[in-house]
This record gives C-alpha cells, structure tokens and sequence, in this order.
C-alpha cells in the first residue's frame, strides 16, 4: 500500500485551496480508516473557501481537509473499534462528531453542546482515505450507490431534520422554502413525502423554480416580483405560511419570509448569513404567536432513519447528482459550484477515477 495520498487541503492562514500530497492517516484505538468511494461539495465548503464562512488558525490546525458528506468501505480498524465494524463494509460518515469535552458529553446527559464538524474542526473527506470515529459511522446497504448515500449527511439530513424536528412540519401545513439548491431541492422533496400542502419554492433563479416544479412544489416563485406577498396570501387561502425555511442564509429572505408567516407560524433559520437577527414591530409578532426557530445540522438518529427510507425506496435522491468530478478536479467543482454552472444539485468527487 503506498504511503501517501492526494487531498484537497485549505489552509487557515492564507485562506488558500489546493490539492495536496499528504501521508495516509493512521487510525487511533476508536477510529476506522475508510477509502472513501465518494465526497460531496457542499456549498459550506464553497464559503470556507470564499471566506464566508471564516477558520482561524489553532493549536496543532493550519491545514485541514475539506468534506464533510463522505461515504466509502472500511479499510482498517483502530485496536478498540467494536466487533461490529468489519473490514470491507461500506459506511457513510456523519458530518460531524461530539466534542467529548462538554458537560453534557462528560455527564451523558444529553446531545453535545460544543460539537465538531468534519473537513471544518478536523479532516474531512476531500482525499483518497479518511478517518472516522466510529460511532461517527452509518452502515449503507448494498443496493444504495456510494454517490447517493454521501450526500445524506447535510445535503438531505440537515433538511431532514430541520423539516421533521426543528419546523414539527404537520400534514397539509403550508411551507415555504427559500433557496432550491443542494438543501432546497431535497427540502421540497421531503415536505411533500411528509405531506406538506401547499409547498411554495422561493428562488431567484428560473432553472432552480424550474426544477422545484419538477421535484413536487407546488409553485414557484421569485422573491422579486412586486406582488409576491399576494401570491403567497393567494395560495394559502389568505392565512400565510405555517413553516418558512430560510435555506438561502439571506437577511432580506429572513424579512420576506417573517412577512408571510401565518399565525403560529415558524421561520426555521438553516442557511446561515452572518448577520444580526431582526423581527420587526414586536407587537404583531408576539400578537401572532409566530416563532423563529435555530436549525443546525442533524443528529445521528437522523442519518440512520434516511438510510432506511432510502432502503424501502421511500425517498430516491438519484437525480441530485448533477455530476461526478475525479478528486484532483476538486478545484474545479468548486469553480464550479461557485458560479452554478448548470445549476447543479450536488456535485460528487470521486477518488480513484
């Protein structure tokens, strides 16, 4: 086996992206190292590298790899990973881990309040090998493509969890989902499996409304138009939106989408902009009982129920795949990605190729 491998590397002191040469990792006793089968590039990482999103540099972490949706096959195991994780299965890596650190870790009293993000706090999948904790690892079955299920953790399981948890989306409540990108696509298909009705694509861009059409919304429509209050009123039967989703991480979204709300409505905050929080004249807010919501992530549970919808064939993500990339193209699918060019869904690397 050789010693070293390419990755795709950022660097938190000069804010550079590249592909790198670096040795293949060791696992430590709890970690598996798996070769990974395929990567996804998440706009996250588009605005790690565009400086959006900014990393600091810390102790013993100038450079990290970048990924965070990686599926691949364990290919070695630390000395105490337990018995049930064996050589050669195929596995999806959650997004991120526990810090181990936090009162509630110590205590095990509850979800970790300081957790860790793969490819942000350590290294993620960009590259021909990762490590994995492994109680950080979802087993896949045979029949899921190893393209479909790394995109589970985030680009499906981050609406996932934002829709069924954090919204409480009911039957025939009516939502609106600002942004029909990687999450906003899956965000449409996903309220209307847990029967959303209506659901209201929100999107700039006519391909994105276009493809909202095509994955099951109910209309589409651009935050632009003069009269977009109106249309939402007209097709909620003048009550508004009971679930608003700001997936777009736009302050002027948050605004439009707090103007729409139904009483007892939620805006559900997924996209993040950086930006102070503003809610307007207090008194019709509170007078609605109208609520806004954090959302970060997905728990593990999360991931676990996908891979078994996915499994029974209740949710298919096969046509969000809009393109498989060999891993040195890296730098390309971020261009890519960057300029959405073709107005891709999910863009896959893939080492190997």
């Amino acid at each position: 086996m050789p010693s070293n491998m390419l990755a795709g590397r950022f660097d938190l002191t000069t804010g550079k992206f590249g592909m790198e040469t670096v040795a293949i990792p060791e696992p430590g006793p709890d970690e598996v190292r798996i070769k990974v089968s395929a990567a996804g590039i998440c706009l996250s990482d588009i605005h790690i590298i565009d400086g959006t999103l900014r990393l600091e540099p810390r102790e013993g972490l100038t450079k990290v790899t970048l990924g965070h949706e990686v599926s691949g096959v364990i290919e070695k195991l630390g000395s105490a990973v337990p018995p049930m994780w064996q050589l050669g299965m195929r596995v999806l890596l959650q997004a991120g881990q526990s810090c181990g650190r936090c009162p509630t870790c110590v205590g095990r009293t509850g979800p970790c309040v300081k957790p860790l993000t793969r490819g942000v706090d350590y290294d993620g999948g960009w590259a021909e090998y990762a490590l994995a904790r492994f109680d950080t690892l979802v087993a896949i079955p045979e029949d899921l493509p190893s393209e479909q299920a790394a995109i589970l953790p985030d680009a499906v399981s981050t609406p996932y969890a934002a829709i069924v948890e954090t919204a409480q989306l009911k039957p025939a409540e009516a939502v609106g989902i600002w942004g029909v990108g990687g999450l906003g696509a899956h965000a449409v298909q996903l309220c209307r499996a847990f029967g959303a009705a209506p659901i209201v694509a929100i999107d700039p861009l006519p391909d994105a409304r276009e493809r909202a059409l095509k994955l099951g919304a109910d209309a589409a429509l651009d935050p632009r138009q003069p009269d977009f209050r109106e249309q939402i009123k007209t097709l909620t039967g003048r009550r508004g939106l009971d679930v608003a989703l700001d997936l777009a991480g736009v302050q002027q979204v948050r605004e439009q989408a707090r103007s729409v709300l139904a009483p007892m409505g939620r805006l559900v905050l997924v996209g993040l902009a950086g930006a102070p929080l503003s809610l307007g004249l207090d008194v019709p807010f509170c007078y609605a009982m109208q609520q806004v919501r954090g959302h970060y992530g997905s728990y593990p549970r999360h991931l676990h129920q996908l891979v078994t919808l996915s499994r029974f064939r209740r949710i298919d993500f096969s046509g969000s795949i809009s393109d498989v990339l060999p891993l040195r193209d890296a730098p390309r699918g971020v261009e890519r990605l960057m300029k959405k060019e073709g107005s891709p869904i999910r863009l896959v690397l893939r080492p190997g190729v």
